[in-house]
């Protein structure tokens, strides 16, 4: 059977119909997916390059939740701290009021009441952790140099780690002796120094006040820095928020159909569509018309 021979007209007609129809076809999709390149295939160099900063951004999104971390566990270790100093405080007025209290009977029962609450001081700083860390004491309540120590990364590069990240440290063995300097005022502020007669028990309570003073003082310190270093980890956690919303921009406007343009394309297309038909019908009329010849 010999081939099917076209006339120029409907040829090119024909033509022009499968070019329109592979372009709705095209625009369909891109409006489906909300993507003008779904693909490597659709443009290469645009989709690898939103491919990579869609990667970084997601990397960076975990190391948001790192930093928020740290910022929790700093928050804990400075609510702590607080409330280490408010019971520090009590303390102090306890230990005021037995000075003036003549009987020693009654001092001595201050002395008891001054021991219990030196033990919240301890119970405390063991109950300001998060997530298994703890900057004030560590978790068996032993002291130790530094207690626990938080490391936060800024970033997904592994080879600035050094220069990209923040080592926050414990408190200090010493330090922390300094704010249950209590544990050696417990014992002079037993019933039995507290309760003497004359100068003595006012010695001993005088002492208690000095050391409670300075665990003041230490406590202050250590919660100032650690919320220095909370509000640092809160300005890097904003940034790297602001980091990823840019990233994952740039990755859209490599990738991401205007759908405006493209439901005007759909438009246009269909209209010359249906223009290609009525075309392709008026050239096979001209073909039709040789039939009245016969």
């Amino acid at each position: 059977m010999s081939d099917i021979t076209l006339s120029s007209a409907t040829r090119s007609n024909l033509l022009s119909l499968q070019s329109t129809s592979n372009l709705i076809g095209r625009t369909q999709g891109r409006l489906a997916t909300g993507l003008k390149v779904n693909s490597a295939i659709d443009d290469a160099l645009a989709f690898f390059k939103a491919r990579n900063l869609n990667s970084r951004a997601s990397d960076l999104a975990s190391i948001k939740d790192v930093i928020n971390g740290g910022i929790s566990v700093l928050t804990a270790a400075v609510q702590g701290l607080e409330s280490i100093e408010s019971v520090l405080k009590q303390m102090k007025a306890l230990a005021q009021s037995a000075i003036s209290v003549p009987e020693s009977a009654t001092r001595a029962k201050l002395a008891s009441q001054f021991n219990e609450l030196r033990s919240q001081v301890d119970n405390l700083a063991e109950d300001s952790s998060f997530n298994g860390v703890n900057l004030l004491k560590s978790s068996t309540g032993a002291f130790r140099a530094g207690a626990d120590q938080l490391t936060v990364k800024f970033n997904e590069r592994t080879d600035q780690v050094a220069v990209n990240q923040l080592i926050i440290s414990g408190l200090k063995s010493a330090d922390f002796s300094t704010i249950v300097a209590t544990s050696a005022v417990a014992t002079g502020a037993s019933a039995a120094r507290w309760g003497q007669t004359g100068s003595a028990a006012v010695t001993a309570i005088n002492s208690a006040i000095r050391a409670i003073d300075s665990a003041m003082v230490t406590v202050r310190q250590s919660a100032q820095a650690f919320g220095t270093n909370s509000a640092l980890l809160s300005i890097r956690s904003d940034f790297t928020t602001n980091l990823i919303n840019t990233l994952k921009a740039g990755a859209s406007d490599l990738v991401n159909a205007d759908l405006n343009e493209e439901s005007a394309n759909l438009l246009s297309l269909q209209t010359r569509q249906q223009l290609g038909t009525i075309s392709l019908s008026i050239a096979q009329r001209s073909e039709q018309s040789i039939l009245r010849l016969f």
